[in-house]
């Protein structure tokens, strides 16, 4: 018995150390020297404050800031402890619901507003944490908040534009607009 015993422990208590401690601080080390922005989190700083990660999104309310895609973590909006989508289908009452108070919201903060009304400004993605927006959401953003902010239309589109990135490697996903990082350049404008 005590020569099955023996050579358990001795097993157990070495997977243990190699995938409990040595694998994730060697993955640690080189994630750190390879990739030390993405590592702690792509943070952007502003003046030396956290404003807030690339990777998560914030909520803005606020007709002079671009909005991001909603969010149906809870208890709170872009929880990223809880991420996770609404789950609720085509033909679901909420999901219908959700999205008309959300096309509601937007008309309320820009009445000359009109549809189409971009699908990732009124509904949730599947982690609830989207950072970026599409290229058209920011688009049909545009005239709010250059009149809530006193800019010119044009101003606040080259700002897009500027701000707007590629697919990845030039064929993956789709463009996008980081919400966070935008809203900070306008903020920098003012």
């Amino acid at each position: 018995m005590t020569n099955q015993i023996r050579p358990a422990i001795v097993s157990l208590l070495a997977l243990t150390l190699i995938t409990g401690l040595i694998y994730p601080l060697a993955v640690t080390m080189i994630a750190q020297a390879a990739f030390p922005h993405q590592a702690n989190g792509s943070l952007i700083v502003v003046g030396g404050q956290v404003r807030g990660s690339a990777l998560i999104g914030q909520p803005f309310d606020d007709p002079k800031y671009f909005w991001g895609r909603p969010s149906a973590t809870s208890p709170t909006a872009y929880n990223a402890a809880a991420s996770a989508g609404a789950n609720d289908g085509p033909l679901s009452p909420a999901l219908a619901e959700a999205v008309q108070a959300r096309i509601d919201a937007l008309r309320a903060a820009d009445p000359q507003a009109s549809g189409p009304y971009p699908v990732d400004l009124v509904t949730a993605s599947a982690s609830g944490l989207d950072p970026q927006i599409s290229p058209a959401a920011a688009a049909f953003q545009v005239r709010r908040v250059a009149a809530a902010r006193g800019l010119s239309e044009e101003q606040v589109r080259q700002l897009v534009a500027q701000y707007t990135e590629g697919r990845t490697l030039g064929v993956l996903g789709e463009p996008r607009v980081n919400v966070l990082a935008l809203n900070l350049a306008l903020d920098a404008l003012q």
